[in-house]
């Protein structure tokens, strides 16, 4: 059984108390994993190295840091395989999807080496005077990530972290620590100094709380739920930290009468079902023109039936189990809310046949939804896709828009005027064009309304991390 350890001070270690949680495989309920747990007093070791090591990184030329995490990213793509497998074990996602995910976490630590460089100031010229803004790392930053994409979304925040100066120490999901844990020990092993990144396993409770509450930390970077997220803004504001929060999702998907059906198919059922519907940007009410609808769901079926569910660690399996019990018990009380208030199954809406082990669920595809069932207000964060039709553009945005989040948006139309109207219109950080993703590491990614605060990915991504300075000179 593999053995995850803790980094604090550039050494692998286990909790002060000694105690190690499991990590079950959601495909068949098996140990995969024993996980050193720490507590509040090993967060404070971690936030204490991290604040050690600050000095003396932030001061190191960005060329070398750089080079380091560049480093890294290769280190990472050397153990690329082990990592995609840890990651399918703990969490489910067929392999062929892990490995794609730890391969674009080093492209991000590559990404990000280089926009370290790209640190450029101003120059102001004002009379006798002269005035200079420059970007300096704002300090030790805690980073916070979820399961469902737990190396990606680490890298995410790691890259532009260290390449901006900033310490760090990260808390990967307690559902599926194990990929992340390998992935920072790779970037620790291209030769970071000492305590530069930390990353540290226990509840949200204890040490998820002590990296928020504590006053060493300068910045909170958190990708989880909406609820968490209040509750980090709301702590963070007694010290006035700087925050970036990546919060829930409920995106829309239309698709109007002059779409390429096909295509829209496709990318719904791609967008809807990947990773299980366990994305934040996952399409979650798809909204089809009335007079395209039948030949739209029609497509949709045909594809969803088309995918393989079994064993992820098969490279020819579409889709795994979900993550835990409690996902799959959400997704059916969704799909029981929508079919007592009027909903149809087309297909799926139940466990497969021949599984009886893991927390597998068949790929759902509902019609004759309205905003009245729970599916179409919260976010299911499963494999379900509820189609909806309406009249005009104005009934489509207006739908659209009716929620609390605003992470991300899809709209599949030929016609370049309505796109660029319907994108302005809605209420939402990013919005597809005929595209089955939003996610561009160039381009910046956050959310509206309830779905977060400040960006990730892009030179934004970085900024996040620096702190901006006026020094005036007299002459």
């Amino acid at each position: 059984m593999y053995r995850s350890m803790m980094l604090i001070n550039g050494e692998r270690v286990e909790g002060a108390s000694g105690r190690y949680d499991l990590i079950h495989n959601p495909a068949n309920q098996e140990a995969v994993a024993e996980v050193a747990i720490g507590d509040v007093i090993d967060a404070v070791k971690a936030l204490e190295s991290a604040q050690r090591a600050f000095p003396g990184w932030s001061s190191i030329p960005a060329t070398k840091r750089c080079t380091l995490l560049h480093d890294a990213a290769e280190i990472v793509r050397e153990r690329a395989d082990n990592i995609a497998k840890l990651l399918t074990m703990e969490m489910g996602k067929p392999i062929r999807d892990s490995r794609r995910e730890v391969l674009s976490a080093a492209d991000s630590l590559d990404y990000f080496a280089e926009e370290g460089l790209r640190n450029i100031g101003e120059w102001i010229s004002a009379g006798d005077t002269r005035s200079i803004v420059v970007r300096q790392p704002v300090g030790v930053v805690s980073l916070i990530t979820p399961w469902n994409y737990p190396v990606e979304l680490l890298a995410w925040k790691v890259g532009p972290a260290l390449a901006a100066g900033c310490t760090a120490v990260a808390k990967p999901s307690s559902l599926a620590p194990v990929a992340a844990t390998e992935f920072v020990m790779a970037i620790n092993d291209a030769g970071l100094p000492p305590g530069v990144m930390n990353i540290v396993h226990g509840s949200g409770d204890t040490i998820g709380a002590e990296l928020v509450k504590n006053p060493i930390p300068r910045k909170i970077s958190f990708t989880g739920e909406t609820s968490t997220g209040r509750w980090i803004m709301g702590t963070a504001a007694e010290y006035l930290k700087r925050i970036s929060l990546e919060l829930g999702g409920h995106a829309p998907m239309i698709v109007f009468d002059d779409a390429d059906i096909d295509t829209a198919a496709g990318a719904c059922v791609r967008r809807a079902f990947g990773n299980m519907g366990q994305v934040c940007i996952s399409v979650n009410r798809v909204y089809v023109d009335e007079s395209i609808a039948e030949d739209f769901t029609e497509k949709v079926i045909r594809r969803t039936l088309e995918l393989r569910i079994g064993d992820p660690l098969d490279p020819d399996v579409d889709l795994g189990p979900m993550v835990s019990e409690a996902q799959r018990r959400k997704t059916r009380e969704h799909i029981e809310d929508a079919v007592d208030r009027g909903a149809n199954i087309l297909c799926g809406g139940r466990e497969p046949e021949g599984f009886t082990r893991g927390y597998y669920f068949m790929p759902t595809v509902l019609t004759d939804v309205d905003h009245t069932m729970r599916i179409m207000r919260e976010e299911t964060f499963g494999p379900v896709a509820p189609i909806m039709r309406f009249r005009d553009e104005e009934e489509a945005v207006r739908l659209a828009n009716d929620t609390e989040y605003g992470l991300a948006a899809y709209v599949y139309t030929n016609s370049l005027s309505r796109a660029v109207r319907t994108a302005e219109r809605l209420e939402a950080g990013s919005v597809g064009v005929n595209v089955g993703s939003v996610i561009d590491r160039h381009a910046p990614f956050g959310g509206w309304k309830q779905s977060g605060i400040g960006r990730e990915l892009s030179h934004r991504g970085i900024e996040e991390y620096m702190e901006i300075k006026h020094i005036r000179l007299g002459l």
